[in-house]
């Protein structure tokens, strides 16, 4: 299927343009963007063109490269303060996921690392560091779908929140990835799909990649997770994570906490899923995570032929909120399932 097969970020084949799939045009319409500069690459991750955490800091590798490479010919200084302008802007695009930081400044500690390399020789580094960090992404999701296939089993149905499959990723995805590597071995789960507003992931894209998949998918509005667990029957809820605080506070889309908050007092397995490189140590808790405000459009306007709601209205559009680490049941990384109290110094894989 087109978007195990493609992934949703790409180098073109001339190596100078990233490639993407416009997710803000799913399911309606399948489509490519084509990033040539800093400016574009920032834009599409701030309309979330492209997105999910896993997915933006492979796009954000693949920018300081394309950058740099556009940069080829210019004098030393000129190419390194533009360089650093580009990487300042991309990473700054959003401030709560921690990949796209981070893949900023591993492509750039390279780069300044190697200066005295001919520019040639320093932009053919650069490459082969974003494909090193695409290609890690791909195996990481593969593992922490292998992991995760571990907690659940053939028939059990589940609730997702928001999108973290592979078009958040690099092939599989973490909440969704035991899902879709289940279905490709033939278990029959089934998904309830959390709309989650107000951009709609789970609708728009959840519910795309787990149909395609051939997962039995019901689609609800987020107030009606509560109603459905309490019909008994749910075996976990799966979602991913945008930055996992040491204690293991975890930042996802907005509404992750009350669906966690409902799996507590349910007595459903609340599971978090994300690559190693997404818990962040320096921040000791959830309050130490940004969290990133959106325009109050989303709420009133968008996806919505008509305005929703009164001109003047005030809105408040959270992009993520913060579960606290008492209410998950385990984080499941590349490296192994994490159960509480979270020790993120303990390699959990063997």
């Amino acid at each position: 299927m087109e978007y195990l097969s493609t992934d949703p970020v790409r180098l073109s084949e001339d190596l100078t343009v990233i490639e993407a799939i416009d997710q803000t045009q799913l399911p309606n319409k399948v489509s490519t963007i084509r990033l040539r500069t800093a400016e574009e690459i920032a834009s599409a991750i701030k309309t979330l063109a492209v997105r999910g955490a896993p997915c933006i800091g492979v796009c954000a590798a693949y920018g300081i490269y394309v950058c740099a490479k556009r940069l080829e010919d210019r004098g030393e200084e000129v190419f390194w303060r533009e360089l650093r302008e580009d990487s300042e802007l991309i990473s700054t695009a959003r401030p709560t996921a921690v990949n796209l930081s981070w893949a900023v400044k591993r492509m750039m500690a390279l780069a300044e690392g190697s200066m005295g390399l001919d520019r040639t020789e320093l932009i053919a580094l650069l490459l082969n560091e974003a494909r090193r960090i695409h290609e890690d992404d791909i195996a990481t999701c593969r593992m922490i779908s292998e992991f995760g296939l571990t907690l659940i089993h053939d028939g059990d149905s589940v609730i997702t929140h928001c999108n973290a499959g592979a078009l958040a990723t690099s092939r599989y995805g973490t909440g969704l990835g035991p899902l879709l590597l289940g279905a490709e071995r033939g278990f029959g789960f089934h998904a309830y799909v959390d709309e989650t507003r107000p951009l709609l992931q789970g609708a728009r894209l959840t519910a795309y990649e787990l149909m395609n998949a051939g997962v039995d998918t019901t689609l609800i509005c987020d107030n009606m997770a509560s109603y459905v667990m309490a019909q008994g029957g749910i075996s976990a809820c799966m979602v991913g994570c945008d930055r996992v605080a040491a204690n293991g506070d975890t930042a996802n889309k907005i509404g992750t906490s009350g669906l966690a908050v409902l799996a507590k007092h349910y007595g459903v397995p609340f599971y978090v899923f994300c690559p190693f490189s997404t818990i962040d140590t320096s921040c000791k808790t959830g309050d130490d995570i940004e969290i990133e405000m959106r325009s109050g459009e989303e709420l009133t306007e968008q996806f919505f032929e008509k305005r929703i709601a009164p001109r003047g209205v005030k809105c408040l559009d959270p992009a993520f909120d913060v579960t606290p680490a008492e209410l998950i049941t385990a984080i499941v990384t590349e490296k192994g399932i994490y159960y509480p109290p979270f020790d993120f110094g303990e390699d959990k894989s063997e």
